[in-house]
């Protein structure tokens, strides 16, 4: 069983900083690609940043030069360090892992349970 644990959200106000963590644990063979999704209330999911296992990143452009992902592979962690934070930034930000968890498994989508951010104006 893959479990995938967030913390580090919380209340800031705008211009203000968080940096959100995902350890993922259980049976873990491989890890693909690690990333942060997030959902404003009435919106649809949407993906933040994603870091591939050989280091390559991607941003929606929304945050391009604000939020910086990285990875620590030893610990099977990603974080994702938010600078700048704007009002708009406000939604429950959710960790995704692709991964294989064994060896005889292909690879599988897991997510965490999400944690809230909200950037006060």
């Amino acid at each position: 069983q893959v479990q995938l644990v967030e913390s580090g959200g919380g209340l800031v106000q705008a211009g203000g900083s968080l940096r959100l963590s995902c350890a993922a644990s259980g049976s873990i063979f491989s890890i693909n690609v690690m990333g942060w999704y997030r959902q404003a209330p009435g919106k649809q999911r949407e993906l933040v940043a994603h870091i591939i296992s050989g280091g390559t990143t991607n941003y929606t452009d929304s945050v391009k030069g604000r939020f910086t992902i990285s990875r620590d592979n030893a610990k099977n962690t990603v974080y994702l360090q938010m600078n700048s934070l704007k009002p708009e930034d406000t939604a429950v930000y959710y960790c995704n892992a692709i991964l294989r968890p064994s060896r005889w498994e292909y690879l599988n989508d897991y997510w965490g349970q999400g944690t809230q951010v909200t950037v006060s104006s």
